[in-house]
Order: C-alpha cells, then sequence, then structure tokens
C-alpha cells in the first residue's frame, strides 16, 4: 500500500514539490506505479518523493512534465529544491552567484564549484563528511546551469597551480576535471588561468575569495572559513578585493599559457597526452 502521508505544501521547497506531485498524478487518474514506469523509475522511488523523504534530480523532473503535460512546472520547482539542499549559510550566495552579471574568482585550493565535475564534486563535497552527499552533489550540479543559459555571467576564474597538483578523487578524476578545464578554452563567457608555482608570494596568500558583478545592484565579495561563507558589499572591502584581483591576474599566465601548463600537467601526472602548441608555460 502506497504512503498516504500528507504533506505541508509550505514547509518547504521539497514539501511543495511533493505535494504538487501528489496532486497531479492523481488528477492524471494514475498510480504511483504507472507514472512510475512512465518515467523510467519504481513506484516506491515516486512514493518517496511524494512524501518529501527524497529529493528528486533535474531528470526526473523533466520526466514528470514530459510525462503529465505540466508545461514545465516541476523542470522550474526543483531548481527550488535543489538549493534548497544547499547549507543555510551557502544558500544566499548561491542566490547572488545565480544573479550576478560577472564573477571574479581566485581559488587557492579546489577548482572553482561551477566549473567541477560531477566525480570531482563529489570527492570535495565528501570531505566534509555530510549525511547527504547525494543531495549536496545534484545542487552543486544545478549551480553550474547558470553558465549554460543564454546570457551567462561573465566568468574570470584564477586558479593555483596547486590546484592542478592535488589528486583529489585519484587518477581518474583528476584527468577527466583537467580535461573539463581544457574544454573550457572554448566557452565564449569563461575565463581559467593559472597562477603558477613560479610566483612565490602573491597578493592573496591569506585565501580564496569571489567577487559578483550585478547590473543594478553593488557588487559583492565572499569569503570562507572552515565552517561558514561570508558576504559583503562594503565599499572599503570591495575596493581592496578588486585590486587584490588584478594583481593576481597581472600575476597568472594568460589564458593560453594557462591551457599548456595544464596539458603537461595532464601528460607528466596522468599519462594524458593532448597535444601542445607553441606557448611557454612556468
Amino acid at each position: 500500500m502506497s504512503n498516504v502521508r500528507r504533506l505541508d505544501p509550505s514547509a518547504s521547497p521539497l514539501d511543495y514539490f511533493g505535494s504538487e506531485l501528489r496532486r497531479r498524478r492523481e488528477e492524471a487518474g494514475l498510480t504511483q506505479g504507472d507514472l512510475g514506469s512512465a518515467i523510467f523509475c519504481t513506484g516506491s522511488l515516486l512514493g518517496q518523493i511524494e512524501t518529501g523523504n527524497k529529493v528528486p534530480t533535474r531528470e526526473f523532473a523533466e520526466r514528470l512534465d514530459a510525462a503529465l503535460m505540466t508545461d514545465g512546472l516541476f523542470s522550474r520547482l526543483v531548481g527550488l529544491v535543489l538549493r534548497n539542499q544547499l547549507p543555510s549559510w551557502f544558500q544566499p550566495f548561491a542566490e547572488m552567484e545565480a544573479k550576478a552579471t560577472y564573477i571574479s574568482t581566485y581559488q587557492a585550493q579546489v577548482v572553482y564549484g561551477l566549473l567541477q565535475t560531477e566525480e570531482y564534486a563529489r570527492a570535495v563535497l565528501a570531505t566534509g563528511q555530510p549525511d547527504k552527499l547525494d543531495e549536496l552533489l545534484a545542487a552543486r550540479m544545478e549551480r553550474q546551469r547558470i553558465l549554460k543559459r543564454k546570457s551567462p555571467p561573465l566568468s574570470l576564474v584564477v586558479l593555483d597551480e596547486a590546484v592542478l597538483h592535488r589528486p583529489i578523487g585519484g587518477e581518474a578524476v583528476m584527468r577527466q576535471q583537467l580535461l573539463h578545464l581544457l574544454s573550457i578554452q572554448n566557452e565564449r563567457w569563461t575565463r581559467v588561468q593559472l597562477l603558477p608555482f613560479r610566483v612565490g608570494e602573491h597578493v592573496s596568500l591569506a585565501g580564496s575569495f569571489t567577487l559578483l558583478r550585478f547590473d543594478s545592484d553593488p557588487d559583492v565579495v565572499y569569503t570562507e572559513d572552515l565552517i561558514s561563507g561570508h558576504m559583503t558589499a562594503n565599499p572599503d572591502t570591495i575596493r581592496e578585493a578588486a585590486l587584490r584581483y588584478a594583481g593576481l591576474q597581472a600575476a597568472a599566465l594568460s589564458v593560453e599559457d594557462s591551457a599548456e601548463l595544464i596539458k603537461r600537467v595532464l601528460e607528466e601526472r596522468y599519462g594524458e597526452h593532448t597535444g601542445s602548441g607553441e606557448h611557454p608555460v612556468a
């Protein structure tokens, strides 16, 4: 017998998704098993989502819209559901990131979240030993959709060379992650530069940070500590962060030379031969 527990749709985006799913399914005269067969999942999984015990994926939501002819309703709702899976302290930044026109970030330890492959992201997120790793991973992948919009933000990314050498997730995961960084060369609105080891001391030894710019709102700078994140629109802080980011860009390799460095690391550390241009690297 199916679980008939009723949800409070106002309790959370997940509960609203589940209650709408049940309502639309019942209006269509379908059992959980019927609808599950139509969208290639079990009736049990459908029941778990209807009762708010499991988080839906975007693929699941898109299949629901097709089967129930709901004109994109569930595809729109799932974005809210997945964002709500992010840590509460991170959600305000994710909302601002999704609205930004320009993103400028320096990352000293790992690849920026918007540029991570799924397996690399899983390995990074697992270090925090979360209770719901799959849900956090789905939320991170959902964040990346802003780069595929018709008008994506201009994203300028400076990565410390250490990011290329730290074997997050093992060799196979790193190989795919570095190949993914190379593929971004073909993206018009994303630029990746590497800050090579030879630079030595630089203006952001204190750590990573991200600057967000908007069409009509004040700029924001975001930093993280061990267990939380911090945003500020203080003009003095913004000015200081912008100056430091300009210093990082000036010290970093060009986009072309950065790609050559990635290729060299791929070949020397991970046995991946991608071909090489004529640009000198660090």
